[in-house]
């Protein structure tokens, strides 16, 4: 058997996340934009050629990750014209320089480390950069708060500033908390139907972070009564579909969610930051698939199959 790699390629790399944001929108997850399921003034082919566009930015070696988000954003709204990706991007630019930063062999654990680590150096400069990004990307629902609004400079680092948000912003709350959402039950729910098909896989990480608490867009744009509907619902509907799931196979847990994605949409409900999770989640999965193989070949395999990642 070939030596484990010191590093990931890359262009693995760039495997990674280019098939964590198309396995997105291959899986019709119920209120988000899939291939199946156009929505909220969108279609699937400006998320997959947002990714292609903003891949390089996000993923550069070595760049801070305020200027990550900031040139990324850029080029997103250069190819698409509109806010396809910004939590995507806030979540996975500093996973991005964390991965450099881990050591290897590469795991979770020496992952999560890293964006512990990574976190903690941001800067000033990230946050001024970040803001102009948010700024750029003009998400819906964005309103006035008291402290580090994103409408004036900010006078704290980024993490200071995100952590200022973290009670009402899921995003944030990875900034605050160090990426354990995603290290932890995102990594745990894909583990758990991994070695199946992929969009079932993602569809249960989907679900998992939908039901474990309000989204953070739905919140913004609904308000939080409507945000804990969506909650609750999920929570009755990931269990409904684990039972489809175990009787009936894939196709059929698939399809089953095909009313709810029709009805969240006719309500205008996009549980966007949810999705947004999923990504960081699958784009950590897809890294160390690849880490755990150290084959040259495994990228073309991530771009078909996120795969499973190594035992931390």
């Amino acid at each position: 058997m070939a030596d484990i790699p010191r590093s990931i390629p890359l262009e693995a790399v760039h495997a990674a996340f280019l098939a964590a944001c198309r396995l997105d929108v291959e899986t019709p997850k119920p209120g988000n934009v899939s291939l199946k399921s156009a929505g909220h003034g969108m279609h699937a082919e400006q998320f997959i050629l947002s990714a292609q566009a903003a891949a390089a930015a996000l993923l550069a070696r070595g760049a801070p990750v305020g200027l990550r988000v900031l040139e990324a954003v850029t080029r997103t709204r250069d190819a698409v014209g509109c806010n396809t990706n910004l939590g995507i991007l806030l979540l996975v630019a500093p996973l991005a320089a964390a991965r450099e930063d881990a050591e290897y062999p590469l795991t979770a654990d020496r992952w999560h480390a890293a964006t512990e680590r990574v976190l903690a150096r941001l800067d000033l400069d990230d946050a001024r950069l970040a803001y102009r990004a948010i700024a750029l990307a003009n998400p819906g629902g964005l309103g006035e708060v008291s402290e580090q609004s994103v409408h004036a400079p900010p006078t704290l680092d980024l993490r200071a500033a995100m952590t200022l948000a973290a009670g009402r912003d899921s995003i944030a709350r990875q900034y605050a908390e160090g990426f354990r959402d995603i290290f932890g039950g995102g990594l745990a729910a894909w583990r758990e139907l991994s070695a199946g098909d992929a969009r079932i896989a993602t569809l249960n990480v989907f679900l998992t972070f939908l039901g474990n608490w309000p989204d953070s867009h739905i919140v913004r744009k609904q308000g939080m009564t409507v945000a804990q509907s969506v909650t609750l619902a999920a929570r009755e509907r990931h269990a409904q579909w684990h039972a489809v799931l175990a009787q009936t196979g894939p196709d059929a847990a698939l399809a089953s969610l095909d009313a709810w994605d029709t009805e969240l949409k006719a309500g205008a409900i996009n549980p966007g930051t949810s999705a947004d999770l999923t990504v960081a989640t699958l784009f950590v999965a897809g890294c160390l698939a690849w880490a755990r193989s150290g084959a040259p070949g495994s990228s073309q395999q991530n771009e078909a199959h996120i795969g499973t990642d190594p035992v931390s």
